[in-house]
């Protein structure tokens, strides 16, 4: 593959990933708000005096937008393209109060406790639909519409190199699992699922987890609605066990909180979203 792909985060849990020709460079999401700037400088470490020239947004959840607003203030001149329904997020205050709570409360987390918010910065100069086609120099990448983690989320397909830039919707990659994720949609997620099978992938960079080497790559994308599907019985065999959604969190927890997962995954993260899995699968599936 002629893209280098190099891993920028500099905190467990950030997602940030820079895709390089020699020619053009794009970051592939950004990371947290806390963490921005120090992104920006591991982007400068790799490209010296060159330009940072595109910033792909999967989604608006702050530990994956939120950094661009401070990247941008190093870079400048960089093109953020995210989905339309991203863009619109942007610019609604009680999404930025929500990055804002869940930025500091992590930053505290690592330590961090005096920092500038920018969330009244972010922005989308390049707003994308389902089957736009971007051109980042030489890379030309579609966008695929992947509703399920969230309503915004996108694939970017660079066909010419079998590349496929992954969203949350098809699942969380920790080197030996596929973690679900599904946080609007069960079935809307299964059907993006199927749309992604239908390319031809070579390669896949998955958020929080970077370039997948050749057999994850089978393994990931023969796996991906499995996981999903498993997913699903295991709740819906709890719920018709008579278990609590406390129980079945705590089952979740014991089955998929483990490993790389452990490390870049916040408990409290865990909890919440298991909980509202539950409820689309008690929702979707339990008639």
């Amino acid at each position: 593959m002629s893209i280098k792909v190099t891993d920028v985060r500099c905190q467990k849990g950030d997602a940030a990933f820079l895709l390089d020709d020699g020619k053009t460079a794009v970051l592939y999401d950004t990371g947290f708000g806390f963490t921005g700037y120090n992104v920006a400088d591991n982007i400068k470490k790799v490209l010296g005096d060159r330009p940072l020239d595109y910033i792909f947004l999967t989604h608006s959840h702050y530990d994956h937008a939120l950094g661009s607003a401070y990247i941008l203030r190093k870079y400048p001149t960089a093109k953020v393209v995210a989905g339309s329904y991203a863009a619109g997020i942007f610019k609604r205050d009680g999404a930025k109060r929500v990055m804002k709570e869940l930025d500091k409360k992590f930053a505290e987390k690592c330590g961090v406790f005096d920092y500038e918010f920018l969330g009244d910065e972010l922005k989308v100069d390049i707003a994308v639909e389902d089957g736009d086609v971007v051109k980042a120099g030489d890379m030309e990448f579609r966008v695929l519409s992947l509703p399920g983690h969230t309503r915004c989320s996108v694939g970017y397909y660079c066909e010419k190199e079998g590349l496929f830039l992954a969203c949350e919707t098809l699942g969380v990659y920790d080197g030996s699992k596929i973690v679900p994720s599904f946080l609007v949609g069960y079935k809307m997620s299964i059907e993006s699922i199927e749309r992604v099978e239908k390319l031809d992938i070579s390669s896949v960079v998955m958020p929080h987890y970077g370039l997948l080497d050749g057999e994850e790559t089978k393994f990931f994308l023969r796996n991906m609605k499995a996981f999903s599907e498993q997913m699903a019985d295991f709740i819906l065999g709890g719920i018709k066990s008579g278990y609590s959604d406390e129980k079945l969190i705590e089952l979740f927890k014991e089955k998929y909180w483990n490993g790389h997962t452990k490390e870049v995954y916040p408990e409290d993260a865990l909890k919440l979203n298991t909980s509202i899995m539950i409820n689309l699968i008690k929702k979707e599936l339990l008639q």
